[in-house]
């Protein structure tokens, strides 16, 4: 069953803070339910709103689909933000990614993290979800090139 506690994201906060200043940017972590580890990123030097739009109208051109807007605020799919960003030619977006999920699934007291969900059969176990929101409904991104 996922868990995690905020004793849990006091020690993980140390890294997940040192990725966020390696890459200029601002955010919160907070724990969602007892099951979700989040990061809120308010802004900073990464455009990370346009790179999901170019991320949005290359599939959507590939599809031979109309792209939709992106708006002023994501909630990155941390499962393939790396992969998409890289492929859209971002890699200092990729590494961002890469390097703040990594940090998010750092080992605690509690042991490693880990997942052995079974999509097939509809059992899920993991150790925690995590969640990476840049920006919220209520309090767009904010881009910051320094």
């Amino acid at each position: 069953m996922a868990y995690v506690s905020q004793e849990m994201k006091k020690e993980l906060s140390g890294g997940i803070k040192a990725v966020l200043k390696k890459y200029g940017m601002k955010g919160t972590i907070a724990v969602d339910n007892h099951s979700s580890l989040v990061v809120n990123l308010k802004g900073g030097k990464l455009d990370l709103l346009s790179v999901a739009q170019k991320h949005n109208d290359k599939v959507a051109e590939q599809r031979g689909q109309q792209s939709y807007s992106i708006g002023d605020h994501l909630q990155v799919n941390n499962y393939y933000a790396e992969e998409w960003a890289n492929e859209v030619g971002e890699p200092e977006v990729a590494n961002f990614y890469g390097d703040l999920v990594k940090a998010m699934k750092a080992p605690t007291s509690r042991g490693e993290w880990f997942d052995k969900s079974d999509m097939m059969s509809d059992y899920f176990h993991v150790a925690y979800y995590i969640d990476i929101n840049a920006g919220q409904w209520n309090k767009p991104y904010e881009y910051a090139p320094c």
